[in-house]
């Protein structure tokens, strides 16, 4: 779905069979401020100007996303009618309030591991809005793990339980798939990925293994010059990521970077 289809649909959410306070009042000009009322990091601008320039609204963004903010801070000016700016109100500051809390806490993640591993998505969004969470993630800093199953092929503990021959399986896999396509397997011991790396796999993540256990994977790679890529995941949080990203991995995913992002607060203010 694009953004302007996304906003749309979005809008006809709220509107439904149409404003009541639209119906009560006449056309005048109108003009307010969105002002941040806590510190974070502001995103969600992509899908605003979209919003925005449907109903022909002049604005401007005093931020860009991914830019830092402060509580007090004027975020977005908008002039035009009354009933148009008041219609989109709620669906405006929705999409940037949902979208400002999951790039504050990607943005928290990412300065946590320092550089030292990429910090990265998973696919635990909410239905539908798949797309519009990885853009917010991607504006705090985060990289993108896979939209979907049609992207990287990987094998989760569920998978396994289905396949009696790994080996045979990877090798009629690598013939089916594309030639850029990877492919990932889920590991829950230092055995089963030693085992991994050595029969090819593209990727290997380390699932819910302590760091212990996962700087033994990274040393097996290092000591057999594997070009495996070694990902962990898995009870990963803010007092830990730092240890992990140490450790030497290439990446550690984290879902909680968008399904317990809180959403930041904004309001809009009339002038």
């Amino acid at each position: 779905m694009s953004i302007e289809d996304f906003v749309k649909a979005a809008l006809a959410e709220d509107v439904g069979r149409g404003d009541l306070f639209e119906k009560t009042v006449q056309k005048t000009p109108y003009t307010a401020n969105i002002i941040s009322k806590q510190d974070g990091v502001f995103a969600g601008a992509a899908y605003g100007r979209a919003l925005l320039e449907l109903f022909g609204i002049g604005y401007e963004f005093f931020v860009d996303d991914g830019e830092s903010i402060k509580k007090g801070d004027r975020l977005l000016s908008v002039s035009g009618f009354n009933t148009d700016i008041l219609k989109i109100e709620r669906t405006l500051l929705n999409m940037l309030q949902h979208a400002s809390g999951i790039a504050t806490k990607g943005a928290l993640f990412c300065k946590l591991a320092n550089g030292k591993a990429a910090v990265l998505d998973t696919r635990k969004t909410r239905p539908m809005l798949r797309i519009f969470e990885k853009y917010a993630a991607r504006c705090g800093g985060v990289k993108n793990h896979r939209f979907g199953l049609d992207d990287t092929l990987m094998l989760k503990d569920t998978h396994l339980k289905s396949i009696l021959d790994l080996e045979g399986y990877l090798t009629n896999a690598k013939k089916a798939l594309p030639f850029t396509a990877k492919i990932e397997i889920e590991c829950e011991d230092v055995e089963s990925a030693k085992t991994a790396m050595g029969l090819g796999f593209d990727i290997v993540m380390c699932d819910n293994m302590d760091v212990a256990s996962v700087k033994s994977v990274v040393a097996h790679k290092k000591m057999y010059n594997y070009s495996t890529l070694i990902e962990c995941s898995g009870n990963i949080d803010e007092s830990n990521i730092a240890e992990y990203a140490s450790s030497g991995v290439d990446a550690i995913s984290i879902g909680s970077i968008i399904h317990q992002a809180v959403w930041l607060d904004f309001s809009m203010k009339g002038v």
